[in-house]
C-alpha cells in the first residue's frame, strides 16, 4: 500500500512549505538564530517544559518503575498481563524508556535477535541509484529544525540514508515510500539505527493498515463526497506518516505509544477523531462550501484541541473495534477492482498490535526450536519371585510365653505348677 500512495503523497508536501507541517511546535514557530532546543530536540520549540495537564513527576517515576518491572520479565508481562501493557501504554510511555519499550512492543527485538548481522550488511551495501536518489532529495525535508537533522553531515541524516537505504535493500520489491522518511526519523529520534531499521521493518509489514468506511461518521462523509475530498487527499499523510507531520509532537508519541499496543485501530480512531473536531458540527460543515475550503479545515484544528492528554482521552473513546476494522477492511477488498495497480494487498499479514506479534513470534520460534522426538523403549528387569509368607505357628502356646521369649531368656528361679499359679498369664488360651 505504501508503494501504491507514494505518489499521492509526494503532490501535497510539493505544493506546500516544511513549516506548515505540525510536526512540532518549534516548526510552528519558524527559525531562529539564538533558540535553544526544547525536551523533545525541536529548536526554538515550546515544549521546554510540560504543558497543562501533563502528570507530575513523581507519577512518572512510579510509571518509569512499573515499566522498569514489566520490561525485565517481558514474556511473562505479555503472556500474562497484557491488559497492564496496554493501559500503561494509553497513559503514556515514560520518554526515558521509549527506547527500551518500542523494540519490545513491535517485536523488532525479536527480528533483530533472528537476524544477526543483516543491518550491517544492507548498511555496507550500495544501494539502488534511483532510490538513493529519491531518498536523497527528501531527508532535508525530515524536522528540518530538530536538532539531529539540521546539518547534511550530521549523524542524523546520515543515519535516516542508512535506515531508508537499508530498507529498499531488504525489500526490493516495495521500495521507498515519502512517507517512510518521518516515520524512521522519529524512531532515530530515540533508537539507534539498526534498532530503528527493524521497527520500520514491523511498522510497514506488520502494522499499516487500509482505509475507513463511511458508516462512522456517516454526515461528514457526505459532505466529503459533496465537495470532492476523496481518501487520498488526506489520509496518505496521516496513516502513511503514522501523524507524524499532523499533530504536535508531543500527541505523536502518545498516539505511537497506543499504535505499537493496539495495532492499526488507534490510527483510525485518530483520524475519526480528527475529522470530527474539523467538521463534526453543522456550523463547520458549512463554513466549507468547497474542496480547498474542507482540507484547510482540516489542517487547521487549534493546537489546544490537540494537547495530548485531551486529544488522546478523546481518541480512546471512539468506538471502534478490531471487529469493525476486519469488517470494513473486506468491504473495501471487495470493492477494489482486480486491475489496480501495484501489489494486492494483504490484509491477513496484518497484526492486530503487540499482543498479536508477541503470539506470532513465539509461535515461530516454538517452531523453529522443535526438535523430533525419538521414542526411547525402556525395559526394566523383572522383579525376582519372593518367598510365601508363612503364618506363625502360636496354638497351644501360652501369652506368657510369647512375652518372654520376646523380652529375652527367662529369670532363672524355681520352676512354678501352671496348676498351681492364680496369675491370668499362666492360663491356656
Amino acid at each position: 500500500m505504501a508503494q501504491a500512495l507514494g505518489e499521492d503523497l509526494v503532490q501535497p508536501s510539493e505544493l506546500q512549505d516544511d513549516s506548515s507541517s505540525l510536526g512540532s511546535d518549534s516548526e510552528l514557530s519558524g527559525p531562529g538564530p539564538y533558540r535553544q532546543a526544547d525536551r523533545y530536540g525541536f529548536i526554538g520549540g515550546s515544549s521546554a517544559e510540560p504543558g497543562p495537564g501533563h502528570p507530575p513527576a513523581d507519577l512518572i517515576r512510579q510509571r518509569e518503575m512499573k515499566w522498569v518491572e514489566m520490561t525485565s520479565h517481558w514474556e511473562k508481562t505479555m503472556s500474562r498481563r497484557y491488559k497492564k501493557v496496554k493501559m500503561q501504554c494509553r497513559k503514556g510511555i515514560p520518554s526515558a524508556l521509549r527506547a527500551r519499550c518500542w523494540p519490545l512492543l513491535c517485536g523488532a527485538h525479536v527480528c533483530q535477535k533472528n537476524s544477526p548481522g543483516t543491518y550491517q550488511k544492507l548498511a555496507e551495501a550500495p544501494g539502488d541509484p534511483q532510490w538513493m536518489e529519491t531518498i536523497g532529495r527528501d531527508l532535508h525535508r525530515q524536522f528540518p529544525l530538530h536538532e539531529m537533522f539540521v546539518s547534511p553531515q550530521g549523524h542524523g541524516q546520515q543515519g535516516l540514508l542508512q535506515v531508508l537505504k537499508a530498507y529498499t535493500l531488504y525489500r526490493p520489491e516495495q521500495g521507498y515510500c515519502q512517507a517512510q522518511g518521518p516515520v524512521a526519523a522519529v524512531l532515530l529520534m530515540h533508537l539507534p539505527p539498526e534498532e530503528a531499521f527493524w521497527c520500520l521493518v514491523q511498522i510497514c509489514e506488520v502494522y499499516l493498515p487500509g482505509y475507513y468506511g463511511p458508516h462512522m461518521l456517516p454526515r461528514v462523509h457526505k459532505h466529503l463526497q459533496q465537495v470532492g475530498v476523496g481518501p487520498l487527499l488526506y489520509l496518505p499523510e496521516w496513516f502513511l506518516c503514522l501523524f507524524a507531520r499532523s499533530l504536535p509532537f508531543p500527541t505523536v508519541l502518545r498516539v505511537w505509544d497506543a499504535f505499537l499496543s493496539e495495532g492499526a485501530k488507534v490510527l483510525f480512531r485518530v483520524g475519526l477523531t480528527l475529522v470530527r473536531l474539523a467538521l463534526g458540527t453543522a456550523e463547520q460543515r458549512g463554513a466549507c462550501p468547497g474542496l480547498l475550503e474542507t482540507l484547510g479545515a482540516l489542517r487547521a484544528i487549534p493546537p489546544t484541541q490537540l494537547q495530548e492528554e485531551v486529544f488522546m482521552s478523546q481518541v480512546h473513546g471512539v468506538a471502534l473495534s478490531e471487529r469493525d476494522l476486519q469488517r470494513e477492511i473486506r468491504v473495501q477488498l471487495a470493492q477494489l477492482p482486480e486491475s489496480a495497480p501495484g501489489p494486492p494487498p494483504q490484509p491477513q499479514a496484518r497484526l492486530a498490535g503487540a499482543q498479536a506479534v508477541f503470539e506470532a513470534q513465539q509461535l515461530a520460534g516454538a517452531r523453529r526450536g522443535a526438535k523430533p522426538e525419538v521414542p526411547r523403549i525402556v525395559v526394566q528387569p523383572p522383579e525376582e519371585p519372593r518367598p510365601p509368607r508363612r503364618k506363625p505357628q502360636t496354638r497351644g502356646k501360652t501369652f506368657h510365653g510369647l512375652l518372654t521369649r520376646a523380652r529375652g531368656p527367662p529369670i532363672e528361679g524355681p520352676p512354678r505348677s501352671h496348676r498351681g499359679s492364680a496369675s491370668f498369664l499362666d492360663t491356656r488360651f
